[in-house]
């Protein structure tokens, strides 16, 4: 992790501490800083945990879709913690890491099929502000993946939007799950073109 946080990461104490750290090593080998920031608020914590587990469950999009959109949010909104957790993610969901590690630089890519890239232009959409969703873009997403999974796929990168700007007004930054693991480093971030450009 590079720099501080905004609020110093609290003690995780009690009986209740002891299992979310168990958890966390047990599955990151880590207990992440982002917990002991959040440890100051324990509703707000489980709060968020609890609604990440539930949108882990949803199975009406492909997970490497959804998992791509995620860290297209995380890229355009700065949150390296984010971007960093969902490569680690990827490479235990056994998803393409050679397109996972190209995220940030998705536009100047050739690796994403045209599918891909459609999903990675709505989820930079949703994450404008104001938004810049366009009837178009979600044609296009109804008729290849149906109604169900672009309704799946939108309410992850709305979460996304919700974790990753959280985090990055918290100054959680990246914890090196990716590097702890031996991944290549992720490309640097591309420039986005002028809203209204093609994709």
């Amino acid at each position: 992790m590079t720099g501080t946080t905004r609020i110093p990461p609290a003690e995780i104490t009690g009986f209740k501490g002891m299992l979310i750290k168990r958890f966390a090593k047990k599955m990151l080998g880590q207990v992440p800083t982002s917990i002991g920031v959040y440890w100051h608020n324990q509703k707000v914590l489980m709060g968020l945990s609890g609604l990440g587990s539930k949108i882990k469950k949803f199975d009406q999009c492909d997970e490497q879709l959804k998992s791509f959109a995620h860290m297209a949010v995380a890229s355009q909104v700065g949150c390296t913690w984010c971007l960093d957790f969902n490569y680690f993610e990827a490479h235990n969901q056994h998803l393409d890491m050679d397109k996972a590690r190209e995220i940030p630089r998705w536009r100047a890519s050739e690796a994403f099929t045209p599918l891909e890239r459609d999903v990675l232009t709505y989820a930079e959409a949703m994450t404008d502000t104001e938004p810049t969703v366009s009837d178009a873009m979600v044609e296009r997403l109804r008729a290849q993946l149906g109604d169900a999974a672009v309704v799946e796929l939108t309410a992850v990168i709305a979460f996304a939007n919700f974790t990753t700007r959280a985090n990055v007004a918290l100054g959680i930054e990246s914890d090196g799950f990716a590097a702890a693991c031996g991944l290549e480093p992720l490309a640097e971030r591309q420039q986005r073109p002028a809203v209204g450009s093609a994709p």
